[in-house]
């Protein structure tokens, strides 16, 4: 007996671990595919396992769906789904396979009611394990309510923001009350409810949590009838013959309703209650707090916005749960000592209102969970200073008001985790500014010290990243003439640079970068600021000559003026900076030549002057420089060859880019960068074999030649180039197989060898992968100064095809792709089948070969690919109807190949592809090519009868015929000449036929007369 049962007990455990092993359901996965139409913001994952998508929970034993979240994900697609789908309904059955949803969120989906027969009431047999429902920012209406009235296991039900308006929702939810398990509830935003409502809530036992905002709840008289709205209050709350009701309820949310504060009388019995909200009601006059403050359980009180008046009532220190409390927007005045017992307290605001605060905060010294503080607007006075420390740590504070503030408050000088901080428009009594502020706090974000009187020398000052704009004071530099640092960047400052910058002679770093400045350098800021290091102007629209006179700017260590619009020639001036170890003029309109006086500027370390007008060759000089290690002259005018004197950089070079330019013969010999990481030489006119200078580049990251008149085989060394993960190679004479090294380049992410004379087969070793990372192998040029840690970085971009377009892409957001493309080539042989090293490919472009044979069925687990094209090739075969799988695809072609059978359905994302992407494949049938795939009877015989019966003029059938012939042809060869695209649909035909012809003499010729 016991082995049976243990041979049952393994039986069971097999097949439950089967049944782990192969995922979700398969029936729950088709059910989540035909929702997806209805919400089309859900992100179908790849995996074939749906309890691993995104919005989809499962139970981890059985595997079966137990939570689905079908609400739109932030309020900018919220708006754009509200406008797409403003009225649709919904068919509740399709929920129906979930036989274990607990959770089901259709939030903010605008649905209007359901589809007839088809409503919530359906999930009432086979949901029984449904609890929480959240309908809330949806267009439901009244008869909504009868069907939800049948889920009895509901435990949370959420109808925020629908369309329950009149008497009929009344009689609604009364018949919600039968679900006797109803634990939440949430009727808010629906202004016309009223106080009808609260006489229907007795019957709600079972409710924890009941959330009434915005339901037009009113302080006088009843609508319904003529006693006191209050007594309606009291009788929901105590009854003489039951006693107290709804005393399992532990949230009220009444806020934003029109309730007076004789409120607070009737709440006191509610003893469960944790969370109430009274905020933006009506509530004045003092607060009455006798039986209100036997609410010892309470964890959040919001009163805010009200109109209460008088002093905190003592009574407030009974509530020692208490930990958050918001009595900000009153007319609150008094002390505040009644909070000073309330130990569990973690955010308070009392902001605007006329208590009196004292600057040391004495009375919520004992308060050590206290982290959030806005007193704001009060009466802020001094007293005496506590050397005691408090036993709170704040994160937040906010005490700006107005008057004299004494000493800067010394309980601050025992805070180690502030992140904002404001204390403007308090006047104190301090001689210099309070840095220990900045060291004790170094996870601080704002500081607002507004109108404070602050006095004393003052260095650094950095108010980037921030929303200013206007101009820029222009007696800045005589406000702040000890001033050592300044950084205004990324923020919306117009108007022209101060001239008053000069008057600081001590500023050593300025950056006004990332704003909308326009004009010119002033010529004070270029003779007064003597000691500047770094001067950073990029990213404006600054204009006219760079420096339009000799200037004392000699300690110069970056300077940075890309992304303006400079003209005229690179000042001369430059020449006197010997420290210069960045100069980035890029983006600009300069023009001339490259000056020769850089060669003695042995700090330079970093030389952009890409995307000018520049002109003329690569100075020899620019490779005696012992230090420089990134080069950029991409996008110019320059000519002529690669000088040799590159080859003294073979050790310090990093970055190379002389892309977009009119260089031509070969790389010199000796050129053997073993340090660089990237290299963009495209679009120029170099020729020869693929140059061996990048033999030994162990460290190169992007290698792009495209666009050139390279030559030769792709050679074998390509193997040691093990760090490689763009390879771009587009449009120039390679030719040969592709080289089986390839395979051996683990970080290979981009394969670009189109528009070559390749040729044999696609190698099926062959992978790429998406870095899904931001590369560690750009160019950064760092330094530290007044420990500041700053970096600048060249990043280039590259361009590849994508959906039959050419884009360009930033490495940013290149690493979240993988791509191959061998288009326009002479490959041969099949599509490699073996799939398992391109299962992260984004895009493939195999078209315009030779290829043969059928199209992989193993392509359709390629989930992540968004572009296919197998065009021009000689494809046969059918369409593989599994590529209805692959969700993300938003180009696909096939056109011009021998593929045959039916065209696919119009399912997913193959719905969206027309015709074009089949045209050109004469043995394809369907609507899309519009064949019919059904066989064609043959034409039945004329009968006896109607032989007979005929008559035709022969002379006139010949002369028709002869003239019809002769239109034909005439008309043919017109659309020939005129329209190249059915010159080449006519030529294509020819050679099919001409083929079709010559195998089939071949194949019956006796065999003597064979080859």
């Amino acid at each position: 007996m016991e082995s049976k049962r243990l041979a049952m007990l393994l039986v069971v455990l097999l097949k439950l671990g089967g049944r782990l092993c192969e995922g979700c359901l398969e029936e729950e996965r088709t059910a989540l595919f035909q929702l997806k139409p209805f919400f089309s913001f859900i992100d179908v994952d790849s995996s074939s396992n749906c309890c691993e998508w995104e919005r989809v929970k499962c139970n981890l034993i059985t595997n079966r769906v137990t939570h689905l979240f079908l609400n739109p994900i932030n309020d900018m697609y919220y708006d754009g789904w509200r406008n797409k789908m403003k009225f649709w309904y919904l068919n509740a059955s399709l929920f129906l396979p979930f036989k274990e949803l607990h959770t089901l969120s259709l939030s903010g989906n605008f649905i209007v009611d359901c589809v007839h027969n088809e409503g919530f009431e359906k999930l009432s047999l086979e949901l029984n394990k449904l609890e929480i429902l959240d309908l809330s920012y949806n267009n439901f209406n009244d008869s909504i309510l009868s069907s939800l009235s049948e889920l009895s296991s509901l435990k949370s039900l959420n109808l925020v923001d629908n369309l329950l308006t009149g008497t009929n929702p009344i009689n609604g939810i009364k018949m919600l009350s039968k679900l006797n398990q109803l634990e939440i509830l949430d009727l808010s935003n629906h202004y016309d409810l009223g106080n009808n409502v609260l006489s229907l809530l007795n019957d709600f036992a079972s409710l924890k949590s009941l959330r009434l905002q915005d339901c037009g709840l009113k302080g006088t008289i009843n609508m319904l009838g003529t006693f006191p709205f209050l007594n309606l209050i009291k009788s929901l709350f105590i009854t003489k013959k039951e006693g107290p009701k709804l005393t399992k309820l532990e949230v009220l949310d009444l806020s934003d309703n029109m309730l007076n504060n004789s409120i607070f009388s009737y709440l006191g019995v509610l003893s469960n209650l944790k969370y109430l909200y009274l905020d933006y009601n009506k509530l004045k006059g003092r607060i009455h707090m006798k039986d209100f403050c036997k609410m010892t359980n309470l964890r959040e009180l919001f009163i805010s916005n009200n109109n209460l008046k008088g002093s905190l009532p003592m009574c407030f220190s009974n509530l020692t749960s208490l930990e958050r409390l918001d009595l900000s927007f009153n007319d609150l005045s008094g002390n505040i000592s009644a909070l000073k017992s309330l130990a569990s307290l973690q955010w308070l605001d009392l902001s605007y209102n006329k208590l009196q605060i004292p600057s040391s905060l004495g009375y919520l010294f004992n308060l050590s969970k206290l982290q959030y503080l806005s007193a704001s607007n009060n009466i802020i006075y001094v007293d005496e200073m506590h050397s005691v420390a408090p036993r709170f740590q704040l994160r937040e504070i906010s005490l700006s008001c107005c008057g004299n503030g004494g000493s800067f408050p010394q309980f601050l000088y025992h805070q180690h985790d502030l992140v904002d901080v404001t204390l403007s428009h308090i006047h104190f009594k301090v001689n210099q500014f309070p840095f220990w502020l900045l060291e004790n706090n170094t996870n601080l974000k704002r500081l607002h010290l507004v109108n404070c009187s602050l006095s004393g020398p003052f260095q650094d000052l950095d108010i980037s990243n921030n929303f200013f704009s206007g101009n820029i004071p222009t007696e800045i530099g005589a406000h702040l003439p000890s001033l050592s640092s300044l950084n205004m960047s990324k923020n919306d400052f117009n108007g022209s640079i101060p001239s008053s910058f000069g008057d600081m002679s001590s500023l050593q770093i300025l950056d006004l970068s990332n704003n909308q400045l326009f004009g010119g350098i002033p010529e004070h800021l270029a003779w007064g600021c003597s000691s500047l290091e770094i001067l950073a102007l990029s990213n404006n629209t600054l204009q006219g000559p760079i420096f339009s006179t000799n200037f004392s700017l000699m300690s110069l260590s970056q300077l940075q003026l890309n992304g303006n619009n400079f003209s005229g020639m690179i000042p001369n001036a430059l020449s006197n900076c010997s420290f210069l170890g960045t100069l980035d003029l890029s983006n600009n309109y300069l023009f001339g030549k490259i000056p020769s006086w850089i060669e003695s500027m042995y700090s330079l370390s970093t030389f952009d002057v890409s995307r000018n007008q520049l002109c003329g060759r690569i100075p020899k000089w620019m490779g005696n420089t012992s230090i420089l290690g990134q080069i950029d002259v991409a996008d110019n005018h320059l000519q002529g060859l690669i000088p040799r004197a590159f080859c003294n950089l073979n050790r310090q070079l990093q970055f190379l880019d002389l892309s977009m330019n009119n260089f031509s013969g070969i790389l010199p010999s000796c050129f053997k960068p073993l340090n660089i990481e990237e290299v963009y030489l495209s679009k120029n006119m170099l020729q020869g074999p693929l140059p061996k200078a990048f033999r030994k580049s162990s460290f190169l990251v992007t290698l792009d030649l495209s666009y050139n008149h390279f030559s030769g085989h792709i050679p074998n060394w390509i193997s040691n180039l093990s760090q490689l993960s763009y390879l771009l190679l587009k449009r120039n004479h390679f030719e040969g197989e592709i080289p089986i090294q390839l395979c051996k380049l683990p970080d290979l992410s981009l394969i670009d060898l189109s528009l070559n004379n390749l040729s044999g087969g696609i190698p099926s070793c062959l992978k790429v992968t998406a870095l899904n990372k931001v590369p560690d192998h750009y160019s950064w040029i760092s330094y530290n100064f007044l420990g500041a840690n700053r970096s600048i970085s060249i990043e280039e971009s590259i361009e590849y095809t994508i959906k039959s377009r050419s884009y360009t892409y930033k490495k940013r957001i290149l690493q979240y792709m993988a791509g191959i493309d061998l288009s326009c080539n002479k490959l041969t042989g099949e599509i490699p089948h073996e799939i398992k090293n391109i299962l992260m490919l984004f895009t493939l472009n195999l078209s315009h070969n030779s290829l043969t044979g059928p199209i992989p069925r193993a392509f359709s687990n390629l989930r992540d690919i968004e572009s296919l094209d197998l065009s021009y090739n000689n494809l046969t075969g059918n369409i593989p109807p599994e590529f209805a799988l692959l969700h993300f695809l938003q180009y696909f072609n096939v056109s011009y190949n021998n593929l045959s059978g039916k065209t696919p359905e119009r399912i997913g994302q193959l719905g969206t592809f027309d015709e074009s992407s089949y045209v050109g494949n004469p043995f394809l049938c369907g609507s899309l090519v519009g064949k019919n795939c059904s066989p064609i009877a043959p034409p039945k015989a004329p009968s006896e009868s109607a032989k007979d019966h005929g008559f035709i003029d022969m002379d006139a059938f010949y002369a028709s015929f002869f003239a019809c012939y002769i239109v034909v042809l005439l008309c043919i060869g017109s659309v020939l000449y005129i329209n190249p695209y059915w010159r080449q649909v006519w030529f294509y035909y020819v050679q099919m036929t001409i083929n079709s012809c010559y195998y089939f003499v071949m194949d019956n010729l006796p065999r003597k007369f064979g080859c």
